[in-house]
């Protein structure tokens, strides 16, 4: 970031004076952005007295001086957090509006961020609006193809945004793609990945990324077999996916013949016969498990270990895990990859995370019981991966009596339902989470209830700054089940 500097420096320092040049970095420059406000709020220059220059070595205006170096402004955090939101736009103007922004809360406007009906902050809205909407378009249409001969293996993406949204969009593809090596390129930047770092480079050409590659055949045919031709609307296809997306898209080359075939498979679906589930009948089980009738814990366990998973494919049962007398169970939705292999709850990802979570809220993870509603993984196979895919609701009430008498065991003063699967298996109904979020009364149960979401809702939250927000709520859901625990 180039330094502020006006054109006459004594006068420049007040309302009276002449033109005040910031001169930023191409592309979203936020640290510069930054830097250039607080020398110019310090130096008390009115909006109308700055040229906000982008990308030139020198100003125009001939600056014969520097401001000194300035302390941060202390601004709303509704303000605070709207900048970084703004900086990527392409508005060369993004500035301009920003500082005026800024201006106008640090004389007196403290509340401006939420006047809606004031022109600049209608405007800024929108082009927050813009850029939310160019990183959608970028995490959803972003194509990976494997580029050939490269040792050890690497991934190329080429992408054309129309915001300056390469820094921002890609810590997503880092959480989304981590063992693996990629870039991204674009006209303006690179983004390159190393399964350990992540570096930033010169723009990229769209002939650097191969045109296509093995993987793009298997992913065609998973898109024509999930289209529905009975809900075909050639309109929201195209507000969803606009045609700048498709060339590098491969499932786009089946979408004209899948639309002239629309109607004969609409109306061949119409004309087909029901079939009848080929899936055990869940009642029937249900029944079968009561008859069991265990007289403890450990021979609950037994049981859930022989029996065969309803959706086959698991390695193992998982069970709970904690002490019986425990003042606070947890219960999420059901094992992961890393719970299947290691037969424990909440040892992959958002089970870390959840430790963590625990820890930071006061609660020691060992005094608690912890266990889910569905006992088995439940895995649609892609190549060599295991993806998570979520339970039915008759799979649901399959597992729903094992869950009943495990907690008849375990006797905890309170249970916490981590997300819509817990809550189901606890409540017997589907439980909107966000309005109920917090004490809950399940009904007719022996203990308090609590509601919150599950961890691994954290870990897929794109936006960094809207994942610490949940996870400090998290955390708080966290204390005051604490509180009402003991």
């Amino acid at each position: 970031m180039k330094a502020v500097a006006p054109a006459n420096p004594a006068p420049s320092a007040g309302e009276g004076g002449g033109v005040s040049v910031a001169s930023l970095e191409k592309g979203a420059d936020l640290s510069g952005f930054r830097n250039s406000a607080r020398r110019l709020i310090a130096a008390n220059v009115p909006p109308e007295r700055v040229v906000w220059e982008i990308g030139e070595s020198a100003s125009l205006f001939g600056a014969g001086g520097t401001m000194p170096d300035a302390p941060p402004l202390h601004l709303p955090r509704a303000v605070g957090e709207l900048i970084p939101s703004i900086v990527p736009h392409s508005d060369p103007e993004r500035y301009a509006l920003l500082y005026t922004l800024i201006w106008r809360v640090v004389r007196g406007e403290r509340a401006l961020r939420d006047v809606a009906s004031d022109p600049l902050v209608h405007r800024l809205h929108l082009m927050r609006k813009a850029v939310r909407r160019d990183l959608h378009k970028m995490h959803a249409f972003l194509r990976f193809r494997r580029v050939q001969g490269g040792s050890p293996e690497r991934f190329a993406a080429w992408f054309e945004p129309d915001h300056h949204i390469l820094e921002a969009a890609a810590p997503f593809f880092v959480e989304r793609f981590r063992s693996f090596a990629w870039s991204i390129l674009t006209p303006e930047g690179s983004a390159h990945w190393d399964t350990e770092a992540l570096h930033f480079g010169p723009p990229g050409r769209r002939e650097n990324v191969p045109e296509g590659d093995g993987f793009e055949a298997g992913w065609r045919d998973y898109y024509e077999s999930t289209f529905n031709p009975a809900r075909l609307n050639l309109d929201a296809m195209r507000a969803e996916m606009p045609k700048k997306y498709w060339r590098n898209m491969p499932e786009t080359a089946a979408i004209p013949q899948l639309v002239r075939a629309a109607a004969a498979r609409t109306t061949e679906m119409i004309e087909r016969p029901p079939q009848m589930p080929t899936k055990r009948d869940p009642a029937k089980a249900v029944a079968a498990m009561a008859d069991q009738n265990p007289n403890s814990l450990a021979e609950l366990n037994v049981i859930i270990k022989r029996s065969e998973p309803l959706v086959p494919g698991a390695t193992q049962a998982v069970l709970g895990e904690g002490p019986t007398g425990a003042a606070i169970a947890f219960v999420g939705e059901q094992p992961g990859d890393q719970e299947d292999v290691q037969g424990r709850p909440f040892v992959g990802p958002a089970g870390q995370l959840f430790s963590r979570a625990m820890e930071q809220a006061g609660l020691n993870r060992g005094d608690a019981y912890v266990t889910n509603a569905v006992k088995h993984f439940k895995f649609t196979l892609r190549g060599k991966r295991r993806i998570h895919e979520k339970p039915t609701a008759g799979e649901v009430s399959h597992y729903r009596w094992w869950l009943d008498r495990e907690l008849d065991f375990v006797k905890p003063k309170i249970v916490v339902a981590l997300g819509a699967t817990a809550v189901l298996a606890l409540a017997g109904k589907a439980v909107p989470i966000t309005r109920n979020r917090g004490p809950f009364d399940f009904g007719g149960k022996p203990f308090q209830g609590f509601i919150t979401v599950h961890p691994s809702y954290l870990l897929r939250l794109p936006d960094e700054e809207a994942k610490a927000m949940a996870y400090e709520a998290f955390v708080d859901d966290l204390r005051r089940v604490g509180e009402l625990a003991a």
